[in-house]
């Protein structure tokens, strides 16, 4: 009985053996469907963190070279680009009636009295003629004028006669007057050779903006003009300013301004005008700045960030904020020293903004940090360090 069970014994023992060693040959020859696990980060020097080439971690990253710049007085105001309204001009129609040929389009560089469109227009009809009677009139006016006059020295008529021709004379002078300045109203020099009113531009500049179309009806009440004309190359950036930030900001001042069209580029600009006095209802003043174009890449209307800088342009690296990493008082980036090997450094921050920060010790100009995954390399640092 005792040998039967040690054979039974013996046989479960192989058993198991064998199926331990066709388990392990199983594992060994997994395919390549079987899943490696992640290259861990490689301990080294406190604060510096490697990863092998090709590490997955490495694609949750992104590196970029910070720069160093004027720093503002202060974080950057919401605004908008506007027509520098000195160099603008919004025609309409002086005068009702129905437009006939157009003669400008959007983007059209015009002279100064080039013209825009044709109208035809019983009002302007009605004015020329007016004005052609009255021509008529005092040229009749004026000869009998002459004529009293030469019959009065001869003692031949009555000086009341002389003084009725005289009076005549005058009135029909101040009609021809009033009916040439109504011409002149409407920007137009005498008559028109087509008979029709051709309504012209009151400044050189670019058609910005066309809101006409023809055989449209037009009139001097409509809401929007027909034509914008304006000096695109020279615009403005228009900042409601809060209360607080009104003692950084004075005429002539440097600012940067940052548009949503060209996210990684900055335009130049000087401050204009601050406004008098603040609007009761939002408590913020007014700003206006000037800001060249000559390229025409900042287009009206467009939003803006406006960062006014400080007296002697002190400079300082500009970092957005999702590469800060905060421990208590201190912060910190994420230096790229090589491809793969990651430093953390400890910075201080001069203006922390909404969006972005500037930092005035522990960066310098052409440093590549971390802009992405920040908190990823943190938490790395932070399990080699137990």
């Amino acid at each position: 009985m005792s040998t039967r069970k040690n054979v039974i014994s013996a046989a479960i023992l192989a058993l198991v053996v064998a199926g331990g060693v066709v388990g392990y040959r199983m594992l060994d020859n997994a395919g390549p469907e079987a899943e490696a696990p992640a290259e861990p980060a490689k301990k080294g020097e406190p604060g510096v963190i490697r990863y092998e080439k090709g590490a997955p971690q490495l694609a949750s990253l992104r590196v970029a070279r910070v720069e160093e710049m004027a720093m503002p007085v202060a974080e950057p105001s919401n605004g908008r680009i506007t027509y520098d309204e000195n160099l603008t001009a919004r025609v309409s129609s002086p005068i009702a009636g129905r437009v006939t040929a157009l003669r400008a389009e959007v983007g059209d560089p015009v002279a100064r009295n080039a013209v825009l469109l044709d109208i035809d227009s019983p009002d302007f009809a009605s004015a020329d003629a007016d004005y052609q009677k009255a021509r008529a009139d005092e040229q009749r006016k004026k000869l009998a004028f002459d004529r009293a006059k030469g019959l009065l020295e001869h003692e031949v008529i009555a000086r009341k006669e002389y003084e009725v021709a005289a009076a005549d004379y005058q009135q029909a002078v101040a009609e021809s007057r009033r009916a040439s300045l109504r011409l002149r109203n409407l920007n137009v020099a005498g008559t028109s050779d087509s008979g029709r009113f051709q309504l012209r531009a009151p400044i050189a500049g670019v058609v910005a903006d066309k809101q006409v179309n023809p055989g449209m009806e037009v009139r001097p009440d409509l809401q929007n003009p027909l034509f914008v004309i304006t000096d695109v190359t020279k615009l403005w950036a228009i900042i409601d300013l809060p209360e607080r930030s009104i003692a950084n900001v004075r005429p002539g001042q440097a600012v940067s301004i940052e548009t949503d069209a060209y996210p990684n580029e900055r335009f130049g600009g000087r401050v204009e005008r601050v406004g008098l006095a603040l609007d009761p209802t939002t408590r913020r003043v007014q700003v206006r700045c000037m800001v060249l174009n000559p390229d025409k890449r900042l287009k009206p209307e467009m939003f803006a960030r406006v960062a006014f800088i400080a007296d002697g342009e002190k400079k300082a690296i500009r970092v957005p904020n999702s590469s800060l990493i905060v421990e208590g008082i201190y912060n910190h980036v994420f230096v790229e020293r090589k491809p793969g090997e990651f430093e953390k450094r400890r910075v201080r921050i001069a203006l922390r903004g909404t969006e972005a920060s500037f930092i005035d010790a522990g960066l310098a100009a052409g440093d590549r940090i971390v802009t992405e995954g920040a908190l990823l390399l943190n938490a790395e640092v932070g399990s080699d360090a137990k």
